[in-house]
């Protein structure tokens, strides 16, 4: 079942879409379909898996929410597959009784070894919750010339201290502060779907703004922000979707294969060094 549409919302794409353009001020797509519209014209990096794996995926959210004793009340929700041979996020709109469905994929990066400090991703279900406050990236530079954050006012959105294997020296579990943000748009971004990250998840500048502009995972802010509690992490100009979400899910495919629907970035003809959180 679908949220209901918002009565201000009667403008056609896109309408929406130069409006958005232009920093126009209006309400958020108002049903999946049209979030789906949106995630087309504007996410780059973008994937097209087919049916079955689109289905596919959707079974991993709902299973990951049902191990975790969560129920698949309608909400959009984000997946991440860590497996080296995907390296995807995928954002899906869960109904009320109806099968998952796919608003959009793009390539993403996850923890790769060999490197002090460096963190396999950690499985499961993580929250989105204002007792672990988003940030802003400042935009600096590191000592490789890097803007670990992405461009200056990007989104991180922060998970909180995890528990994550480490991928140098002795190896066993320690602990890292889980994010999912944006990256380097000269230098890392064209990295996107191959290992790369300390352990946290990189995704297109792109898509960081969809879910920022959105409001797509912000559930808990905006409840926060209802009762009166100031979130100055939210954009003034934000138009949050119906059915806001909260959930992150990482699993792992373990494929021994790459599929066709999510090239390797040297495939698509981009190269960068690695660096960065």
């Amino acid at each position: 079942m679908s949220p209901t549409p918002r009565a201000s919302f009667i403008a056609p794409l896109a309408v929406v879409l130069a409006m958005l353009c232009a920093g126009g001020t209006i309400a958020g797509p108002a049903a999946p379909s049209e979030l789906a519209d949106v995630f087309r014209a504007q996410v780059d990096h973008r994937l097209e898996p087919p049916p079955d794996e689109a289905r596919r995926y959707g079974e991993l959210a709902l299973g990951a929410l049902a191990q975790a004793g969560i129920a698949p009340v309608p909400q959009y929700v984000a997946l991440v597959d860590r497996s080296p041979n995907v390296q995807a996020i995928f954002i899906y709109w869960l109904g009320d009784g109806a099968a998952p469905l796919l608003i959009g994929a793009a390539a993403a990066s996850t923890g790769r070894g060999g490197a002090f400090d460096h963190f396999e991703t950690p499985l499961g279900v993580f929250e989105l919750t204002t007792d672990n406050p988003d940030f802003r990236a400042e935009g600096t530079r590191n000592e490789h010339g890097i803007r670990g954050y992405g461009a200056k006012g990007m989104r991180v959105f922060d998970l909180g201290w995890q528990q994550a294997r480490r991928l140098w020296g002795q190896g066993g579990i320690g602990t890292m502060r889980l994010q999912m943000h944006a990256t380097d748009p000269d230098l890392l971004e064209p990295r996107l779907g191959s290992v790369q990250s300390k352990g946290c998840i990189r995704i297109p500048a792109s898509l960081n703004r969809l879910l920022d502009r959105f409001g797509v995972l912000d559930a808990d802010y905006l409840a926060a922000a209802a009762q009166g509690s100031p979130m100055w992490v939210l954009p003034a100009d934000q138009t949050p979707v119906e059915g806001a979400g909260r959930y992150l899910i990482v699993v792992d495919s373990a494929r021994a294969e790459r599929p066709a629907w999510s090239p390797t970035p040297e495939s698509r003809g981009t190269g960068a060094p690695a660096g960065g959180r």
